[in-house]
């Protein structure tokens, strides 16, 4: 079909942020799941995404990656969800969810890897440092009750994921901003939806590979 939605994951991926997001666009999509070591790295995902990674989507025959993308793109795609920003929203919608995708994603990623710029690298680090980053990211989520205002978007989905994912495996501090942000996206209907189709998934795959 012309408009068929085809999502690649994994449930234990940054797929999960992507199905969430795809849950709230309100969207009818096919998941298909790529494994770690043979099919993510095998010829026919390769065509799609390159990188060898997921989440990605095929929707109407074009291909999106990167989860801040995919967020952003389904936004636009299914407006009747409302998920993208009003034009009120549009700056801290756009900057927010940016930062999180790039100085955030740097800064937690170096950090987990035990790298810790020096002064003089850091001038050149989109992120500064690790400690900079996340104080600016906690006044982000302290400001409004949403990253962009008193409204959820599309932007909440990718900036709550970093935050509930950062404060669940300890790459962010477990701070009460933190906390409070991600506890009132967690109790979104969408969210509980697209967590128990990928826990049930992971169920799956691991009854899959058990000795029978």
């Amino acid at each position: 079909m012309a408009d068929e939605l085809i999502f690649y994951t994994h449930p234990q991926s940054r797929g999960r942020i992507a199905r969430w997001a795809l849950e709230e666009a309100g969207a009818a999509y096919e998941t298909r799941v790529v494994e770690y070591g043979t099919t993510m790295k095998g010829e026919d995902y390769l065509g799609i995404n390159p990188m060898g990674k997921v989440p990605a989507i095929v929707h109407k025959g074009r291909v999106v990656t990167e989860c801040a993308a995919i967020c952003a793109y389904l936004a636009e795609a299914f407006p009747e969800a409302g998920l993208a920003p009003t034009a009120e929203e549009r700056a801290d919608y756009y900057r927010w969810l940016f930062f999180a995708a790039g100085p955030v994603e740097q800064a937690v990623t170096n950090n987990f890897a035990k790298f810790e710029p020096s002064a003089d690298q850091g001038r050149m680090f989109g992120y500064g440092n690790y400690d900079l980053a996340v104080d600016v990211l906690e006044k982000a989520v302290s400001a409004h009750s949403y990253i962009a205002g008193d409204r959820f978007t599309a932007a909440d989905i990718y900036v709550g994921s970093a935050v509930g994912w950062g404060t669940m495996f300890g790459t962010l501090p477990k701070r009460d901003a933190f906390l409070d942000y991600f506890g009132r996206l967690s109790s979104r209907e969408a969210y509980q939806r697209a967590s128990a189709k990928d826990d049930a998934l992971v169920a799956e795959l691991e009854a899959a590979k058990a000795p029978a």
